[in-house]
C-alpha cells in the first residue's frame, strides 16, 4: 500500500485500508474501487490522505495501535460520556444520571492491553476517520498517545489509568461551549477565543466530583493549555506548577491538533509537527518529554513516498522503533529517475549517507525535519 493525498486520488484506484464512521463503523473496506463521487464524499467527510493498494508495495502493512473493536467500543464510550454532559444540564435535579468513570475505565483497560501487548509501539497515525465528530477521534488519539508516552516513561498501572483519563477527557469542557462557536471554521473573535478558552475549567468542574474519575484526571482537563512559561490558559501557571501529566498532554493535544484534518486549515505529515513543536522546546513545552515524544513518533508514515539526497524515490515500508528518523524504504527509482524493475528495501539506519531529501506528495514536495 501507498499513502496518498486524496486530491491524488483518481477513479479506479482501490483502498488498501478501512474507512471508519466517527462511531467507529466501517464505511469503505479495503479493496473498494474509488469513482469521483466517492472521492469527492470523502473530501468533504474531512479524509486528507487515502492508503491506495499498489503492486510494488502490496505486502507492506500498517500496523494499528488499536484492535478495530477496541476502537469501536472506545469511541462509542467517548460519544456516550460527551452527550451525557451535554444532557445533564437539561435533566431534573433531582432525577438519577448515569456516571461515566464506570464505562471510561473499562475501555481504558482496552486500550491498555492492546498497547501492552506491544510495549515497542510507535505514535503513528490512527485509522483513517471521517471527521463528522473530529472531538470524539481526538480526544481518543490523545489517550493513546499519551499512554504510549506514559509506559514509556515508566508510569505504573495506576499512573496509567489516570494519565490516560485525563486525556481520554480533556476537552469534555467543549460539551458546555456554544456549537456555533465549537464549530465555527473560521477565525474566533477574541470573545469567542476566550468562551473556547472556559472548556478547561468547565471540564474540571464537570469531572472533579465525578465517582471513578481520579482528582488528577479532572486537574488533566483543567491544565492541558499550560505552558511551561506561563502564556497558557486558563491561570498562566508555569514551570512546575503545571502537573507533569498535563504538560504530557499538552504536547500530545497540539500534535494531534496539527496533524487532524479540520474545516478550516489541512493537516500537517507528522514530522512538520514535530518540527514546529520543538520551536516551542524549552518555551511552550518541557524539552526532556519532547526528546521522549520524538523518540516514539513515526516520523515518516508507512506508505509515504520520499526523495533520498542520492535522487532515488522510495516508499516508507516499516518503522525503526529505535531510530524514528531513519525508516526502513522502498527504493522504487534509479538515481536518474528510472522505475526499478525489481525494488529493493534498505535501512536507512544502517546507510548513514543516504537521507531523505524530500517528502513527496504529487506535485508538492516539502522539506524533511532535521536530523
Amino acid at each position: 500500500m501507498r499513502m496518498m493525498p486524496i486530491s491524488l486520488s483518481r477513479p479506479g484506484m482501490k483502498l488498501a485500508k478501512k474507512i471508519y464512521s466517527d462511531d467507529g463503523i466501517v464505511l469503505l473496506a479495503e479493496g473498494v474501487e474509488l469513482t469521483s463521487s466517492l472521492i469527492r464524499r470523502l473530501g468533504d467527510c474531512g479524509i486528507s490522505f487515502l492508503y491506495i493498494q499498489d503492486a510494488r508495495t502490496e505486502d507492506l502493512i500498517v500496523p494499528e495501535l488499536l484492535s478495530e473493536e477496541t476502537q469501536r467500543r472506545s469511541i462509542q464510550a467517548i460519544r456516550s460520556a460527551f452527550q451525557e454532559f451535554i444532557d445533564r444540564p437539561h435533566k431534573s435535579k433531582t432525577g438519577n444520571y448515569p456516571y461515566v468513570g464506570r464505562n471510561m475505565r473499562q475501555v481504558m483497560q482496552m486500550i491498555m492491553d492492546d498497547l501492552g501487548n506491544n510495549r515497542d509501539a510507535m505514535i503513528m497515525l490512527m485509522n483513517l476517520h471521517t471527521v463528522d465528530h473530529y472531538l470524539y477521534m481526538h480526544s481518543l488519539n490523545v489517550c493513546v498517545y499519551s499512554t504510549l508516552l506514559g509506559m514509556a516513561n515508566g508510569y505504573d498501572h495506576e499512573q496509567l489509568v489516570t494519565l490516560g483519563l485525563g486525556a481520554m477527557l480533556h476537552d469534555i469542557g467543549k460539551t458546555q461551549i456554544s456549537m456555533q462557536v465549537l464549530l465555527k471554521p473560521g477565525v474566533l473573535s477574541a470573545y469567542e477565543f476566550d468562551e473556547m478558552k472556559r472548556h478547561t475549567e468547565r471540564g474540571y468542574y464537570l469531572l472533579k466530583d465525578e465517582p471513578n474519575i481520579p482528582l488528577l484526571a479532572a486537574h488533566c482537563a483543567y491544565q492541558h493549555h499550560e505552558r511551561i512559561n506561563g502564556s497558557g490558559y486558563p491561570r498562566g501557571i508555569k514551570g512546575n506548577e503545571i502537573h507533569e501529566f498535563a504538560k504530557w498532554i499538552g504536547i500530545v493535544d497540539s500534535y494531534d491538533a496539527m496533524t487532524s484534518q479540520r474545516v478550516y486549515k489541512d493537516a500537517m505529515l507528522p514530522h512538520q509537527a514535530v518540527e514546529a513543536l520543538y520551536s516551542g522546546s524549552d518555551i511552550l513545552y518541557d524539552t526532556t518529554k519532547l526528546q521522549l515524544f520524538r523518540d516514539k513518533v513515526a516520523i515518516y508514515p508507512i506508505g509515504l513516498t520520499v526523495k533520498l539526497n542520492t535522487g532515488q524515490s522510495a516508499i516508507v515500508s516499516d518503522i525503526n522503533s529505535t531510530c524514528a528518523h531513519r525508516p526502513i524504504i522502498r527504493v522504487l527509482t534509479d538515481e536518474e529517475g528510472v522505475e526499478l524493475k525489481a525494488p529493493f528495501d534498505m535501512d536507512l539506519s544502517t546507510h548513514h549517507n543516504i537521507l531523505i531529501s524530500k517528502i513527496e506528495l504529487g506535485a508538492q514536495e516539502i522539506n524533511p525535519l532535521p536530523a
